[in-house]
Formats: C-alpha cells, sequence, structure tokens
C-alpha cells in the first residue's frame, strides 16, 4: 500500500500558472480570433479545462471586416484577412459573456481600436466586469491619427497605448506584440514601461499569396497574417528573445499544433501559451495540448509545470 502511494505521490503535478495576476489552472489557452467567442466550442469540450479563452478581437464597435475571400491555406499554414470582424465590446458583455459564466472558464478579452481613445474606452467597459479574468491588447492595429502606423511597430504608440488601457482598467492586462519588427526587446521594454502585466508573441506575420492566373491576390486584400506550423521556429525564437528580456511573464502563440510544439515554447521562456490555427483543423487540439503537458510532467518527473519556463541549455 504504502509503495502505491509513493508512485500517486510521484504521479502529481501542479499545472497551475500566474499571468499578471491571474491564477490559471493551467498554461493552456486559446488564441484570439480563432476560438470565437468560446461557447462555439462548448460541444466539442469541457472549457473549463483550459487555462483560459481568449475571445475574439472586441472594438468600441461592431465591425463587418473585409469582404470575401478572408482565409486562404498556404504551405503549412493560413493567411487571413478577417479584418477584425466583432459584435462589440457592448454586445458581447451582454450577449456572449453570461453564457461563458455559466461554463465556468477564465475569459481573457483581446481588445483593440483605431486610436488611443477607443483602446482606453473598451477597456473602461470591460472593468469591473463579472466574468473578466483580464485583457489582452492587440497592438497590431492601425493608428488612424498617426497616418496608419501600427501602434505594434512604434515603441513610444505602444507604450501610449498601453498606459492609456492601463489607467482605464484594474484587470491585469497582456499585450500581444507583433513580429513585424527589427528589435523585439525594445518593443517589450516599451509595454513593459507603459504597465503591461504579461506580454503575449507573436501575433500573425505580414504575408501574401497570388493567384498566378489572375494575377490578384488570393485575398480579397493584397496580404493578410501567416499563422500555422509554417510561423512556429520565428514565433519560438522571438519567445526567447523576448524572455531574456521581460520582466513579466510571456506567453508563447505561433503554430502550436501539438504538446510537444507547447513545451518547446515553455522551454524557450514561455510561462504559457495559446493555441490558434490549430482549433480550425481539431476543435479539441487544446485540451490534448494540456493532457500532453501533463503526460511529458509525469515522464520526466517535473512537479510543477513553471519549472518549463525558460529551462533551454544553452
Amino acid at each position: 500500500m504504502a509503495s502505491k502511494k509513493r508512485d500517486g505521490m510521484r504521479g502529481a503535478v501542479d499545472l497551475s500558472v500566474d499571468i499578471g495576476g491571474m491564477r490559471l489552472k493551467n498554461p493552456v489557452m486559446t488564441a484570439s480570433g480563432t476560438f470565437g467567442y468560446g461557447i462555439e466550442f462548448a460541444d466539442y469540450m469541457d472549457l473549463k479545462g483550459l487555462g483560459a479563452v481568449v475571445v475574439k478581437g472586441l472594438s468600441l464597435k461592431p465591425r463587418a471586416g473585409n469582404p470575401p475571400p478572408r482565409i486562404v491555406e498556404t504551405p503549412c499554414g493560413m493567411l487571413n484577412s478577417i479584418g477584425l470582424q466583432n459584435i462589440g465590446v457592448e454586445a458581447f458583455v451582454r450577449d456572449k459573456l453570461p453564457l461563458l459564466r455559466g461554463l465556468r472558464v477564465s475569459v481573457i478579452a483581446n481588445i483593440f481600436g483605431e486610436d488611443v481613445d477607443e483602446y482606453s474606452e473598451v477597456a473602461r467597459i470591460l472593468d469591473g466586469v463579472r466574468g473578466i479574468s483580464g485583457v489582452e491588447i492587440n497592438i497590431s492595429c492601425p493608428n488612424v491619427k498617426k497616418g496608419g502606423i501600427a501602434f505594434g511597430t512604434d515603441p513610444s504608440e505602444a507604450r501610449r497605448v498601453v498606459s492609456a488601457v492601463r489607467k482605464a482598467t484594474t484587470l491585469p492586462i497582456i499585450t500581444k506584440l507583433s513580429p513585424n519588427v527589427g528589435d523585439i526587446g525594445t518593443m517589450v521594454r516599451a509595454v513593459e514601461d507603459g504597465g503591461t502585466d504579461a506580454i503575449s508573441l507573436i501575433n500573425t506575420i505580414t504575408a501574401m499569396a497570388i493567384d498566378i492566373e489572375r494575377k490578384t491576390s488570393k485575398l480579397s486584400q493584397p496580404t493578410g497574417g501567416l499563422s500555422g506550423p509554417a510561423i512556429k521556429p520565428i514565433a519560438v525564437r522571438m519567445v526567447w528573445e523576448a524572455y531574456r528580456t521581460a520582466r513579466v511573464p510571456v506567453i508563447g502563440i505561433g503554430g502550436i499544433m501539438t504538446a510537444d510544439d507547447a513545451i518547446e515554447f515553455m522551454i524557450a521562456g514561455a510561462a504559457a501559451i495559446q493555441v490558434g490555427t490549430a482549433n480550425f483543423v481539431n476543435p479539441r487540439t487544446a485540451m490534448d495540448v494540456v493532457e500532453g503537458i501533463e503526460r511529458y510532467m509525469k515522464r520526466h518527473g517535473i512537479r510543477k509545470v513553471g519549472e518549463l519556463t525558460g529551462s533551454l541549455k544553452v
């Protein structure tokens, strides 16, 4: 009996993580824009088994997004130009969030705006709303008042928008960084100075796909955002670079299809990860990743999942 008890103790692992003040039961989240508002996937899995659901980006007013075609498959990936279609933050709080509360899952609201004031107002509306665990700021959007420059490519603009959101909410803030920059460390320091509690990266990589017969873009727009396994090596490298600079937790995103992929990100420095494009292939991927991380920890005698973070040997 004593031997069996010791074996059981050896099998016990702690998957919980603290991300910027959010205590999550495990490090696996869904990536914004790939999981709808969360409730669409309730028939495929028990959502409360996830670390958190990150809902699709929310703006101050509803957005129709870009006309189709908006998604194109590419070798080992996907190109999208959805255009941030969403129902608007107030409709989300009124119509979608009550259903998520009933599913007892941690919810992170991804937010964006066309200027700093819009980011701030969306954050203010979400502040104190029951059922919201935190906000993730998408700074890959163009600032219309600054000639269309993306907040996520200008350190001073990134700092300014994060600072404004910080003043508008008491919720934990994650800032989602763009890969379309020369020095990710500069962006990490800028958003930390603005008051972010964590960072997530990478967002999609700007890319193109051309129909050679019609000589037009395969999307309705000239370019879109590339995601999926094709970007994973770039994402792992950028997470490693961000981790070496960051004072706050890093969340890894980019081409995670399996638990092995997620563990690779964590060894590089991620405290948590997000599953994105894989949700289109297998809606249960995120739960499969949770279970795979647990098996890996048991196999390697790892008690706390945080022991994986930054364990790369160089």
